[in-house]
């Protein structure tokens, strides 16, 4: 990769930061269309948000994805938003067009092409255990109830932030499927679990070999799909789904998904996905 004056600069925000795989595949793919273009993370202290976001402007960079904790807080120093991010109400795209911040939301379809597509698991009619309400959780809801799930029971170690992700579910999705909330302390409880068609870690936890384990797959009934967004390693809960013979998958191709859906905002291209998968897959980045 040959870096000049006219190269553009795309790149990740977040904090942490040091763990994103996704300079390894955005890199791959300028490479190999030959796109004078560089992706680089940026670790951004929740107090500094406002003058990062200043900093794209000024640095003249092209667009930058948003990971945890700003994929909320983002929102309130953008300019303008599309569509799906105004609804979903959280960022991971942002694009600078001529000094306008355009905020996008790409998690959502990134989710739904890696499960129908690389998990082969089809949603429609299905019952679903969400864990987590963060900007994770709020695009992954929208997805799955956009494809026709029929029951989304919500759960989360924070109660506030579960029921406020339920009620901005209600407002627009109010007769779409039966949304419900579940008490953390009640989320290994038989009578859920035996009724979960797709169970969902969308939150963080799983990153580090020392977090704790807050789900027991092995109380999961057999036909139960197990989706784990972390993507960083294979999770302990990935392992205790593969050990009991669950259809399961990590964040891997959701990230490379929404990453390509990134991708097209700023070049204006068709990413090469399988490009993206192969540069992770000669890093030894293969999660479930």
């Amino acid at each position: 990769m040959k870096i000049t004056g006219r190269t553009k600069v795309v790149g990740v925000i977040g904090h942490p930061i040091s763990h994103s795989l996704s300079p390894i595949f955005h890199n791959a793919a300028f490479e190999y269309l030959g796109l004078d273009f560089v992706y680089v993370p940026f670790s951004v202290r929740p107090e500094e948000l406002k003058t990062a976001l200043r900093a794209v402007r000024a640095l003249n960079i092209v667009g930058i994805n948003v990971t945890v904790p700003f994929k909320e807080k983002v929102i309130s120093y953008l300019d303008e938003l599309s569509p799906e991010a105004s609804s979903i109400g959280a960022v991971n795209t942002i694009s600078n067009e001529d000094g306008k911040l355009v905020g996008y939301n790409t998690d959502e379809e990134g989710f739904i092409r890696s499960l129908t597509r690389e998990g082969k698991f089809d949603p429609e009619g299905k019952s679903v255990l969400l864990l987590g309400a963060g900007g994770a959780a709020y695009a992954i809801s929208f997805a799955l109830i956009k494809a026709g799930i029929k029951k989304l029971v919500l759960t989360n170690r924070t109660e506030e932030k579960a029921r406020r992700l339920l009620s901005h579910l209600r407002k627009f999705f109010k007769d779409k499927c039966e949304l419900c909330f579940l008490e953390f302390s009640r989320r290994n409880s038989p009578e859920v679990m035996r009724k979960v068609d797709l169970f969902v870690n969308a939150t963080s936890v799983g990153m580090r070999p020392d977090d704790p384990v807050l789900i027991k797959p092995h109380l999961f009934p057999q036909n139960t799909f197990v989706y784990d967004i972390v993507y960083n390693r294979e999770t302990e809960i990935l392992r205790a789904a593969k050990k009991r013979g669950l259809s399961c998958m990590g964040g891997l191709d959701m990230l490379i998904y929404q990453g390509a859906l990134s991708f097209e905002i700023w070049t204006h291209q068709r990413a090469p996905v399988e490009i993206m998968r192969k540069a992770l897959k000669e890093k030894g980045c293969c999660v479930i």
